[in-house]
């Protein structure tokens, strides 16, 4: 039964499990009389999601406090062992799988190392089937127990009705890739496994937002500074972050070609693979025969050694790269005039602390005054598994939606009228 705004009875039982499950999760463990006030709840309808989500094995006590004269309060915590999720970055250098227990825990990792064959569709594919299968293997959990797998890739990610997540990533040769139903095909994971594919850029954000730089924001964007560089925004209007292809932005005209195919992208000066060819042209020696964070990790001793002097050329290049990275972020000051920048992605770690005063310092000169005044731009807090993390968060975000309750099977035809009009009417 509907009221007049249109929600069920059913919809406000599950909105109730999200909002408990929700608070555990980032403020627990709670008691249940804390639990009141921090989801608005009244005590009996608090009691009564609590009870439900205990018997469905999703809470769990966690102890007890002393309260003001009365009984002990039991505190509650989200059950760690109650769900599992993966998440998969497909990186610049490797391909990385990680499986985490409901609270984020990692249980188990594997790694694929990219090489000549880099985004070859059949291979990552491979690497994605193998490291879930030698994940779930080496941590002992069953298929079935997964909420879903989450993976951040490059490009664009559209969403299709026949084929589900379509990659479009034009800077590594993907052309309209059914990534979801490749892996459907190939993959040992029951069909009742969901696939949440998504820009690596967002899954970042995603991370940053729930548990790193970004909380507590309303409007924050995260960089991923790479091999390329993207963007993922997130305001009011779009909490779970919308990725921007803020790398093909273009910051001079008739300028150095881009990995896109177009001419002067940011990406064409600001991410890594950029930054070491321009060394190279300029007379730089990265190491040969290895990978782009090995390379970047010789420039950057090189541009600033622990003693003798410095590689001018490296050091020029970087500090070209600095005001350039600024410059991009100025645009998008401007257009979003965000509470907070958070710099994030294997290259944006590497180059740390040491690169950001001067980054600063030129998105400040070529922003407007007034938001730029209002930013503050830092690295990220969660590290080279910050894309992983997102990722899997990605299932979790779908599970807490739906009141922590995993999808159930679609029927074959509509669900009888009677059926539906019981299950509205159940009592809370």
């Amino acid at each position: 039964m509907a009221g007049r705004n249109g929600r069920t009875v059913r919809d406000l039982r599950r909105a109730n499990r999200t909002a408990v499950l929700q608070r555990l999760y980032f403020d627990g463990p709670l008691s249940r009389f804390e639990l009141g006030p921090a989801t608005g709840l009244s005590s009996g309808s608090v009691s009564n999601v609590v009870a439900d989500l205990v018997a469905d094995g999703l809470v769990e006590e966690a102890g007890s406090v002393d309260s003001d004269g009365g009984r002990p309060r039991t505190l509650l915590r989200v059950a760690p062992g109650s769900g599992h999720m993966i998440g998969v970055d497909v990186g610049e250098t490797r391909v990385r799988v990680e499986l985490f227990d409901l609270t984020l825990t990692e249980l188990a990792r594997a790694e694929r190392p990219l090489e000549q064959q880099r985004y070859e569709v059949e291979v990552i594919v491979g690497h994605i089937r193998d490291g879930i299968d030698e994940v779930l293997a080496g941590a002992q959990v069953p298929a079935d127990q997964l909420l879903g797998v989450g993976i951040g890739v490059p490009g664009i990610v559209e969403y299709t009705p026949d084929r589900g997540a379509v990659v479009h990533g034009q800077t590594i040769g993907w052309d309209a890739v059914p990534l979801e139903s490749l892996l459907r095909d190939t993959s040992q994971l029951p069909d009742s496994v969901r696939y949440f594919i998504d820009n690596g850029a967002k899954t970042l954000g995603q991370a940053e937002m729930w548990f790193g730089g970004g909380r507590g924001a309303r409007n924050a964007i995260v960089v991923l500074f790479g091999s390329g560089v993207g963007a993922c925004l997130v305001t009011p209007e779009v909490e779970r972050g919308r990725a921007v292809e803020w790398g093909h932005l273009t910051v001079r005209v008739r300028g150095r070609r881009c990995r896109c195919g177009a001419l002067g992208c940011l990406e064409a000066y600001a991410g890594a693979e950029s930054l070491l060819d321009r060394w190279r042209e300029e007379g730089g020696r990265p190491p040969e025969g290895t990978d782009e964070e090995t390379a970047l990790t010789a420039m950057l001793a090189a541009a600033y050694p622990s003693e003798g002097s410095a590689d001018a050329v490296a050091l020029s290049v970087l500090e070209e790269t600095a005001e350039y990275l600024g410059a991009g972020l100025s645009d998008l000051i401007n257009l979003f005039q965000p509470e907070r920048i958070l710099i994030g992605g294997w290259a944006g770690l590497q180059l740390g602390a040491r690169f950001l005063p001067a980054v600063r310092r030129h998105a400040a000169s070529y922003a407007l005054r007034y938001p730029a005044e209002k930013v503050a731009i830092e690295l990220g807090r969660l590290g080279p598994d910050a894309v992983t993390v997102g990722a899997a968060i990605l299932p979790l975000a779908d599970f807490f939606a739906r009141g922590g309750r995993r999808p159930e099977p679609v029927p074959e035809g509509p669900a009888p009228a009677w059926q539906t009009a019981l299950e509205e009417r159940a009592p809370h």
